[in-house]
């Protein structure tokens, strides 16, 4: 960090409660969002309170620095961006206060719309405006970008919805926008600011009150500056209203209070097809005589890329279909909501034009899923491979409905002229369009043809009667349009720019400035870093032309000697630009897992995408390679535990934990391990010792003294309570069982790959699987050179120790493989390592056939029963268990086929609880520094396995089993001893289910 950063750092902390990050690092972090745009920022401020808000302006204002406000970073348009300090509201800034009977509700400018809505269930209210983010957005983002959604048509946009909002003036003045009277003078005569601002407001609208008058067009939903509806004719000014669009660049939003609407009693939608695209777009003006409350429109490339990337959409998208709409009507009867939703399907199929099959439902799940459909069209387009992306540059435009079938045919003729393609989709019912073209921008081509489309295409809107920046801002994408959309009143808007913010400190270069960026510049760098394979340390990713480049300059490129294997399809370089910021990991919806650390820290830097901009900052050349040893990145890289739900939940699916993986590798690699984790790595050697003398090696972990010494030592918490040693590993009983000899048998046959806690803790897990599969004729075979799977190791970055771990076990096991047996494993985390972490270190032939197959015990089962192959002779267990599926094996298994194994076993009652992660993630939860974040994290799930009936749980992970019986006290098995118990194979279990009967 340089002596003004530094100065800049120490100057903030001393006078903000909240963090203050002026590293380069963490300005890396902030310096991109869902945009195709990158600006590194001066620095980061994450506040905590109002006055820290105004300490912050204050002190931009003393030093002319520049602004910038943020929420979840999820905008497509740039517009969180700058150069100046980034106000970060998320992190801290988030509460929500219900007001009366719901009515209202006051709500912090970082408080998440999806979490406002979760709060308002029980009133029976929700807000109204639903942009397709909303699971990530916050609130100070919804009204600064005045964001409407599908529901427009009912609900209208937010600043339908304000009531009053608290800002921070560009001064530093804390004030309440709300409805403010003007009385007689000028406004430099008032000293209140409110009071100046709808003053100069007011004279603002009377000097250009013809312009606005002559430019008020048809268009149900417009941005910015709106100057037509915020006087009343008695001079009162709705400052608070007036303030919503503004885009950050007037003043600073710290909370706000909203309207709410109820719930609607009943809600249908109508789900119609068509042959045409323009014929779709006609059908969606005509449907507005139905008065719907909501109408998407959606192409056939959208429709294709829905059935490919979610194959529940398969069978219900027609394979010929160039069109969608979907039409929502809501009711106040069910008699009534189904005699309109008949009349309008009427209306759909007429015609020539008409639309080829309809859908129509009441039925919520089946409603949801249509919704879906729609609601998660941006994020699915992010799943597109190729070089060609859909990108956001030009994709906010708006024109009165009447004209949007001629403004679709018109823009798909400007896109052909470009030999571009495009994805579209519209909320047609109020004629907002959003237009992607597919472009490459590493191509100089492509970023060429980025702003002539932009130019082209916003010139098509302007002829038919619409504007661009309606529903998203302008941001740095669409500002320099602006000038020419507005004409003669950009004047206007330069006015109420240098009322609010006279300097330009507050968000410069969006909407409104003399200078305005073009739609190719500050975009996302190119990779600059060589990838030279660790093993054949050989170039295997380099951009030919930034190399050439700067051999003929004299200038270096930097070089990093990557650690995994990254194959030619999926570089290191592809993987991490494959991540596009769109902040979907940062969601906090009960039905997703992804990023547990996140969720119980709210930290930019927690995120998932965060350890890709990280990554990607040095690839292209913005942060040194050196960076990767820093300790700063170590923190970063730390704060994921490799629980791989980013990885399945990630609308690009995009591989962070390999990603992490690196990072943790490459500090590692410089700076060696600390204490703990060599020692966590090494505890298969630690418990080998303690197996040999259990009773003396029991007697220290239950000893207080011992657990305290080793908390100091070597940071293991002295709170965690350590399973014991058994005396009888599994792997010296399967000896004796003759398990670990080679079997001649014919049928189906297992090798068993054991991990540390089956061996050394509970032994009884690997006896439960041999005698399932001894009941169903199963051969066993048990090598007994195998190792752990080495997860402790790959998980803090050891990857040279757990490079050896994987070979040696990898030639053993692909071995057995070519004998023709099957790879089990019963804990989760060790299927994960055969399945999909070691061919990520070895890259080679045993590797792969090793993890093709490879399975976790269950889902084997689960497979077995599925061919009729499994014996479902079960005696009764009646018995009523909490079962909760490990990260690890949804990673695997995203079916939850544990729990249909399980209904198997008579008068056995399984809940499935699903609340989240347990915070354990193997031994990353028995750290010190780990304790409260891991109980942070797993509250919600031991909360539900405290309330859940039953008393006994039941999961596959170990670490999950220790978390569970830690925080809920309620005893936990592995499904497998259920299994065998119910095969009557298992005796010794009947006393556990006895004593919690």
């Amino acid at each position: 960090m340089d002596i003004e950063h530094q100065r800049i750092q120490d100057d903030l902390r001393g006078i903000v409660q909240g963090e203050v990050l002026c590293d380069s690092l963490s300005s890396q972090l902030y310096a991109s969002d869902a945009s195709v745009y990158q600006v590194v920022p001066l620095g980061v401020v994450r506040p905590r309170t109002v006055a820290d808000v105004v300490a912050t302006v204050q002190y931009a204002a003393e030093h002319e620095l520049s602004l910038h406000p943020r929420g979840a970073g999820s905008g497509v348009s740039g517009e969180s961006l700058g150069r100046g300090l980034v106000i970060d509201f998320s992190a801290h800034m988030r509460r929500i206060q219900i007001l009366g009977e719901g009515a209202t509700v006051h709500v912090q400018s970082g408080s998440v719309l999806a979490d406002l809505n979760q709060a308002l269930v029980g009133y029976g209210r929700w807000y109204g405006p639903d942009p397709a983010t909303r699971s990530v957005t916050t609130m100070g983002s919804v009204l600064a970008t005045n964001a409407s959604g599908s529901h427009f048509l009912r609900s209208g946009s937010a600043r339908d919805n304000i009531e009053s909002a608290r800002v921070v003036t560009v001064d530093g003045e804390l004030i309440t926008l709300a409805r403010h009277a003007t009385g007689r003078g000028s406004v430099n005569e008032s000293s209140d600011p409110a009071d100046r601002f709808a003053r100069g407001i007011v004279e603002i609208r009377r000097q250009f009150n013809k312009l606005i008058t002559a430019e008020r067009a048809p268009l149900p939903a417009r941005g910015g500056y709106r100057l037509d509806d915020v006087v009343d004719d008695s001079g009162v000014v709705d400052l608070a209203k007036f303030w919503v669009g503004s885009q950050g660049t007037l003043a600073i939003l710290v909370d706000a209070t909203v309207r709410t609407e109820p719930i609607p009693n009943h809600r249908g939608v109508v789900v119609a097809f068509f042959q045409r695209l323009d014929s779709a777009a006609r059908a969606a003006v005509q449907t507005l005589e139905h008065g719907v409350v909501a109408c998407d429109l959606m192409d056939r490339r959208l429709l294709q890329i829905a059935r490919e990337t979610e194959p529940r959409f398969a069978s219900v998208v027609p394979r010929d279909a160039e069109a969608m709409l979907l039409v929502e009507i809501q009711g106040e009867s069910l008699a009534e909501l189904s005699d309109r939703l008949s009349i309008l399907r009427r209306d759909l199929i007429r015609g020539q034009e008409g639309s080829s099959e309809v859908i129509t439902t009441v039925e919520q799940a089946q409603r949801d899923m249509f919704w879906s459909l729609c609601r998660r069209v941006v994020p699915r387009q992010y799943r597109v491979r190729g070089v060609q992306k859909p990108l956001p540059f030009t994709e906010d435009v708006c024109v009165p409905p009447d004209m949007l079938p001629s403004l679709i045919t018109a823009i798909q003729d400007t896109l052909q002229h470009h030999q571009v393609i495009a994805t579209l989709f519209a909320h047609a019912g109020h004629g907002e369009l959003h237009v992607r073209p597919f472009l490459n921008l590493a191509d100089t081509a492509d970023r060429r043809r980025l702003r002539e489309l932009s130019d082209e295409i916003a010139e098509v809107v302007w002829k038919h009667g619409g504007q661009v920046s309606v529903e998203h801002p302008a941001g740095l994408s669409r500002s320099h349009l602006m000038p020419r959309q507005f004409g003669a009143l950009w004047q206007a808007i330069g006015q109420v720019k240098r009322l609010f913010d006279p300097m330009h400190r507050l968000n410069p270069g969006k909407y409104f400035g003399a200078v305005l960026q073009k739609p190719d510049e500050n975009l996302r760098p190119a990779d600059q870093t060589i990838e030279i394979s660790f093993e054949n340390r050989t170039l295997i990713n380099a951009d030919l032309g930034i190399v050439e480049a700067a051999q003929a300059t004299g200038g270096a490129v930097p070089r990093l000697e990557v650690l995994q294997h990254w194959p030619g399809n999926a570089t290191i370089s592809q993987v991490t630009r494959t991540c596009n910021g769109c902040g979907r990991c940062r969601a906090s919806a009960s039905g997703e897992r992804q990023c547990p650390v996140f969720r119980a820290t709210h930290r930019e830097e927690a995120s998932p995408r965060a350890k890709a901009n990280l990554l990607r900052g040095v690839l292209s050349g913005q942060l040194p390679v050196e960076a990767l040893a820093e300790d700063g990145s170590k923190e970063i890289a730390d704060l994921c535990f490799n629980c791989h739900q980013c990885r399945i939940e990630c609308p690009a699916s995009v591989n962070i934990p390999k990603i992490v993986g690196e990072l943790k590798a490459q500090y590692v690699a410089t700076n060696g391990l600390p204490v703990s984790d060599q020692l966590l790595g090494r505890i298969e050697a630690i418990a080998a010792v303690g197996s040999r003398l259990p009773w003396l090696a029991n007697l220290l972990i239950r000893s207080r003294l011992a657990r305290w010494t080793i908390e100091r030592l070597f940071g293991l918490s002295a709170a965690r309570e350590l399973p014991p040693l058994t005396q009888e590993t599994f792997l010296r009983y399967a000896a004796k069982r003759r398990w670990t000899k080679v079997s001649s048998h014919g049928g189906l046959k297992v090798a068993y790959f054991v991990d540390h806690y089956a061996n050394y803790h509970d032994p009884d897990v690997g006896r439960a699987l041999a005698e399932i599969l001894q009941h169903n004729r199963i051969g066993l075979y048990v090598p007994s050179s195998q190792v752990s799977s080495g997860m402790p190791r790959i998980s803090c970055g050891d990857l040279k120790g757990a490079h050896k771990i994987a070979r040696r076990n990898v030639r053993i096991l692909a071995d057995v493989v070519r004998q023709g047996y099957t790879v089990l494993a019963t804990e989760p985390a060790a299927a994960l390592c055969l399945q999909y972490e070691y061919p990520n270190l070895l890259d080679d032939e045993d590797a792969h056939l090793v993890a093709e197959h490879s399975r976790e015990a269950c889902m084997y089962l689960w497979e077995l029963q599925q061919a009729g192959r499994l014996d479902v002779d079960f005696h009764p267990i009646p018995h009523r268990i909490a079962y909760h599926q490990p990260c690890h094996l949804r990673a695997l298994d995203p079916d939850q086929n544990v729990v249909q194994l399980l209904q198997l076993i008579p008068q056995l009652e399984t809940d499935w609880i699903e609340a989240g992660c347990t915070g354990m993630a193997g031994t990353w939860g028995l750290q010190k520094k780990n304790y409260r974040n891991s109980l942070r994290i797993g509250w919600p799930l031991i909360s539900a396995m405290r309330s859940a009936p039953g008393t006994l749980a039941a999961t596959e992970c170990s670490a999950c089993k220790m978390q569970i019986e830690h925080g809920s006290g309620r005893a936990t098995l592995h499904p497998l001893k259920l299994l065998a118990y119910a095969y009557g194979r298992m005796p010794k279990i009947e006393n556990e289910l006895r004593g919690l009967a």
